[in-house]
């Protein structure tokens, strides 16, 4: 049973970046919650603003040059409140992250042991030895092949799928309640994808986390979320039980991604893309930002941004034509 309090709770996030020629509005208005041992995924293509949003839960964003408004609230702390010291002891131990190339994660100077070593010894009180104990057994219960040997190994001696693990490995180091997963399979092949993806989702449940993944590829999202939260134009447009939407999408965006993927009963047949790109965030208009990509919009499309129209008790989207689009 779920606790009435989320584990993850965003309220009107709200993210530019003023450091160019013009403000970006990366994240527009963002919110929604994660219940306790749930697994949501953020779907939508690239500069969606997916990741924004979940580097905005660990405040990894460049001070000078960000603006964050709203409320982020995780693990029952007010991130937006925490600073110097707290902020450091929060990242780590209450939220971490696995980073989408850990290639460029991990440090090339140290070897994998002494990373994750590091990591336990800067949150808990433990002796190097014990540290040591216990980044051996992150390695073995992230199946690394050789553990005692991979301890000692560089990142770049390690394959692409191990250096994932490894990067799993020091997420976990130090027990947190949220997980946050940032592509975490884009630069894996797809066997060693099938792998990381079925690893995560039997940790989480192992463990009992609280994750957020974000992803561009739907097939991720079946195979390990709970919930998905599509986003546009740094927008979440639709959002529900992950089986709902793949059944029942609603929105134009979610159905366009939808029928532009890949599947095993195609032969020579073509995808159907989305028309259009993605429109520019230094640059956003009044309105649905879909709206000039979309084969449904009318006019008023363009003249506010859409009221979220609710499907069912969990389930709903922003756009103005819900009684006219079916899937």
């Amino acid at each position: 049973m779920q606790d009435s309090a989320p584990m993850i709770e965003l309220r009107d996030l709200t993210v530019t970046f003023t450091g160019g020629r013009k403000p970006v509005h990366a994240v527009n208005g963002v919110s929604l919650s994660v219940q306790r041992g749930e697994v949501l995924a953020l779907l939508g293509e690239s500069g969606s603003g997916k990741s924004v949003t979940l580097r905005s839960l660990l405040r990894l964003h460049p001070e000078k040059r960000t603006r964050i408004e709203g409320r982020i609230m995780a693990a029952g702390q007010d991130v937006m409140a925490l600073s110097g010291r707290a902020l450091a002891d929060f990242r780590g131990k209450s939220v971490s992250m696995i980073f989408q190339e850990p290639l460029l994660a991990l440090d090339p100077v140290y070897t994998v042991g002494a990373q994750i070593v590091e990591t336990i010894r800067r949150h808990e009180k433990v002796s190097p030895t014990q540290a040591q104990a216990r980044a051996l057994a992150l390695l073995q219960r992230v199946r690394i092949p050789s553990p005692e040997r991979r301890l000692q190994a560089f990142p770049h001696e390690m394959s692409g799928g191990m250096r994932q693990r490894a990067m799993i490995a020091l997420a976990l180091a130090c027990n947190p309640q949220i997980l946050l997963a940032d592509e975490p399979t884009t630069a894996l092949d797809a066997t060693v994808q099938i792998q990381i993806l079925l690893l995560l989702r039997e940790l989480q449940r192992e463990l009992g986390l609280t994750v957020i993944l974000v992803t561009h590829d739907i097939g991720v999202a079946v195979e390990v979320a709970d919930r998905v939260a599509v986003m546009y134009a740094g927008r979440i447009v639709e959002t529900g039980p992950v089986r709902e939407i793949i059944r029942n999408p609603r929105h134009p965006y979610t159905q366009g991604l939808l029928a532009s993927r890949a599947h095993g009963a195609m032969t020579a047949a073509r995808l159907d893309a989305i028309p259009g790109a993605p429109p520019d965030l230094a640059d956003l208009q009044l309105g649905c930002a879909f709206a000039p990509r979309c084969r449904h919009a009318v006019p008023a499309c363009l003249q506010s941004l859409p009221a979220v129209q609710d499907i069912s008790a969990d389930h709903w989207m922003r756009c103005l034509q819900n009684e006219t689009i079916a899937a």
